[in-house]
């Protein structure tokens, strides 16, 4: 009985651990896609935000 309780305990245990390293993972991969995107959604040449000739800023 006891090896079954072991062999869970440690099933469990190696369970939440790859589990948290998989947020280790995918957690720091989705702040930069985001720092990713918008660094390239501000470096797009949208017209609008272009200054016509002669405007003050």
């Amino acid at each position: 009985m006891g090896t079954k309780i072991a062999k869970a305990t440690f099933f469990v245990t190696a369970m939440m651990f790859f589990a948290v390293l998989a947020l280790d993972i995918a957690i720091p991969t989705l702040v930069l896609c985001i720092m990713a995107l918008s660094t390239w959604l501000v470096s797009l040449d949208l017209p609008v935000a272009r200054k016509h000739g002669g405007e003050a800023a």
